[in-house]
């Protein structure tokens, strides 16, 4: 560092508040002037030499100047504009102006950008704002970083919308093929029961037809036992009047002498009196059944005769145990036991 001697001290001093001095004189105005004191003792004036100055420790040198007009200091501060545009594009200072193009010269590396003792190598320019620009965007036209980035940035977006578009379309799609597929489905299970319903009654109606066809040749086979008669009692129908408590077969009530006729064709095996039936006839037909007509006023078959349906086999009476007159018919399966001459008149196609 350079030193000079130590600056000589005054021989006054001026009084802060009078304005005197410490000697003799008292000024009413003091001039400074360079190189003379008011003392009359005149300033040296320093200038530095290589006695006065000490050696300076290590280096300075100045950056030289480049062609471009860049600074080898300045080059560094390149670099980080470098980045900066790379990384989010170009911003305008000036709205409404266009970017200006910065050229700065190719730098190898870091290292030789801050050196001392080496130039750096001279390298073609290149605009800041082509920096980071690929050869994609070279072959789509853009010149500009900042517009490739954003071009970028728009196809990126534009292909995330589309894809978006086609999960969406896709699960639209695939929701209402499963909607369709359940509503065909439901059409399917609809029309497999209407068409199961329609089976059914379809049996329903030939079976029908087939009872009828049936009954009515029975019909032909069968007749009832009498005619202009009224049903005065039933099978099962329970009453003192009949030693068993209940009634045992079905009663037509006619007029006496009233004829009787074989409801099928079979066999006579019974004809006479029989206590509280009074006179009974007894047809056995060929499945072994019986039918007991019981009350008659007169009988007009005997035992083994074979009768056909229709043929008149006795008269109607008030015989045996009675109240009046009336044809008191029984029938009887194969195994002797009683059941319903209604439901079996009927289940022959006949209708008391």
């Amino acid at each position: 560092m350079a030193s000079n001697r130590p600056a000589p001290m005054p021989t006054f001093v001026p009084d802060e508040v009078t304005g005197e001095t410490s000697g003799d004189k008292k000024p009413d105005t003091y001039t400074f002037a360079y190189g003379a004191r008011k003392d009359d003792e005149t300033f040296e004036v320093w200038n530095p030499s290589a006695d006065t100055v000490l050696p300076v420790r290590g280096r300075h040198r100045v950056s030289k100047q480049r062609g471009g007009g860049l600074a080898r200091s300045s080059t560094v501060l390149g670099v980080g504009v470098i980045a900066a545009v790379g990384a989010g594009g170009m911003a305008s200072a000036q709205p409404g102006k266009a970017p200006v193009s910065i050229s700065i010269p190719d730098l190898p590396n870091v290292g030789s950008l801050i050196s001392d003792d080496e130039e750096a190598p001279e390298g073609p320019s290149t605009p800041l704002t082509a920096v980071g620009l690929t050869t994609a965007d070279a072959e789509q036209g853009n010149a500009d970083a900042g517009e490739a980035l954003r071009a970028r940035i728009m196809l990126q977006a534009e292909l995330q919308q589309d894809q978006v578009d086609r999960e969406a379309q896709q699960a639209a799609e695939t929701a209402a093929a499963k909607k369709a597929a359940e509503a065909a489905a439901k059409e399917r299970e609809e029309a497999k029961a209407k068409a199961a319903a329609a089976e059914k009654k379809k049996k329903e109606e030939a079976a029908a037809k087939a009872e009828a066809k049936r009954l009515a040749e029975l019909a032909k086979q069968y007749t009832l036992p009498t005619s202009s008669y009224t049903i005065t009692s039933t099978f099962g129908q329970a009453g003192s009047l009949w030693s068993s408590g209940q009634h045992t077969g079905l009663d037509f009530a006619a007029p006496t002498g009233t004829p009787l006729k074989a409801i099928h064709s079979g066999t006579i095996t019974e004809a006479g009196w029989s206590g509280s039936y009074g006179y009974r006839t007894v047809l056995t037909l060929d499945d072994g059944t019986e039918l007991w007509y019981a009350h008659q006023s007169s009988i007009g078959v005997s035992v083994g005769q074979k009768v056909s349906t229709g043929d008149v086999i006795g008269r109607v009476g008030a015989t045996g145990n009675v109240t009046g007159a009336h044809l008191h018919l029984e029938v009887h399966t194969s195994g002797g036991s009683g059941i319903d001459p209604m439901a079996w008149l009927r289940g022959n196609g006949l209708t008391p």
